[in-house]
């Protein structure tokens, strides 16, 4: 095996690798490059054999990296950014881009989130347009590797770190409360004890689809096991179960005025509290830089982080990588 030495490395294939990280096959990487796809294919061998190492394997129509080349992008792929950003200096100006921004996220964030943004720039960036998309936390590595969304924000659900390459920044730590329909048995002052808790009906939210929720693992993990009768996967439809049964949830204080028809549901607190849960908005570290990317970080933050998260946090929107 041969050393890989920066010196006898073309910075140009550099380029090349980093078209396919971002695209995930040839045939795009090439027109981003506006290079041909022999070239691209050419420019690859050349990397593979630099590195000793495949670097990218056949993945359906496209192509996924290899161990060695993930372990490659944090470092070049950011390296990359900050040269580009230092030799283009470009600047966004929101009053007259023409720009689409997706960000993947759950009804119950997208509830808070999306209102604000329309009514803060709406008139002052009429051009621009905003795109809720669909929220599977467990899957945002895959949709940020993927460029399919721009950012996701959400409670990261996943035991492990996000990988590297995923940056991320507090917002808010939710209140969550027991939430049932007003005139329920156990919304009275001192009914919902610990056993009557346990025993009684609950619905949750599993976004994932997941047939065991994370308050479930609290449980388990405490020795106890509660009756779940059904999981959905909208906070929407929880809220409409709660209205129309006896069934309890464990669920964000607010959906109270929110998610209730006209004050149908009522909250107490809980007689068995999970750990806080902090909601964090999640880019890819490639586009740290980028400066579109850049503004809407800044004004996520600016619109939703919460003063005591912001004090933890190295920067506000350069971010950390955590799990929240």
């Amino acid at each position: 095996m041969v050393a890989m030495s920066f010196r006898s490395l073309d910075l140009n294939l550099l380029k090349v690798f980093e078209a396919l990280m971002t695209e995930g096959a040839v045939t795009r990487a090439a027109t981003k490059l506006s290079l041909t796809q022999p070239a691209v294919s050419n420019a690859l061998s050349r990397l593979r054999e630099a590195f000793d190492d495949p670097l990218f394997v056949r993945n359906g129509a496209g192509v996924a990296p290899t161990q060695r080349a993930m372990a490659l992008w944090g470092p070049v792929g950011d390296s990359l950014s900050r040269i580009r950003a230092a030799l283009d200096e470009e600047t966004f100006a929101p009053e007259h881009a023409e720009a689409s921004f997706s960000l993947s996220m759950s009804d119950y964030v997208a509830g808070l989130v999306m209102p604000r943004l329309i009514g803060r720039f709406s008139e002052g960036a009429p051009r621009l347009q905003w795109h809720a998309m669909p929220n599977i936390l467990l899957d945002a590595p895959a949709l940020l590797e993927g460029n399919r969304v721009d950012c996701m924000i959400g409670v990261y659900v996943n035991e492990t770190l996000p990988p590297a390459h995923i940056r991320s920044r507090s917002l808010w730590t939710v209140d969550y409360a027991c939430l049932m329909r007003r005139g329920h048995p156990l919304a009275a002052p001192g009914r919902l004890t610990t056993k009557r808790f346990l025993n009684a009906g609950h619905v949750d939210i599993s976004l994932a689809g997941q047939t065991q929720p994370s308050f479930d693992g609290f449980l388990a993990s405490r020795g106890l096991k509660r009756k779940l009768v059904t999981t959905v996967n909208h906070y929407t439809v929880a809220c409409e179960v709660l209205c129309a049964s006896d069934l309890i949830a464990v669920l964000p204080r607010d959906l109270c005025e929110r998610g209730g028809r006209n004050g149908a549901l009522v909250s107490v607190r809980a007689p068995l509290e999970a750990p806080d849960r902090v909601v964090s908005l999640f880019w890819h570290q490639r586009n740290e830089t980028a400066p579109a990317h850049r503004w809407l970080r800044d004004q996520l933050v600016d619109m939703f982080a919460a003063p005591e998260l912001a004090e933890q946090e190295p920067g506000a929107a350069g971010g950390r990588r955590r799990a929240s």
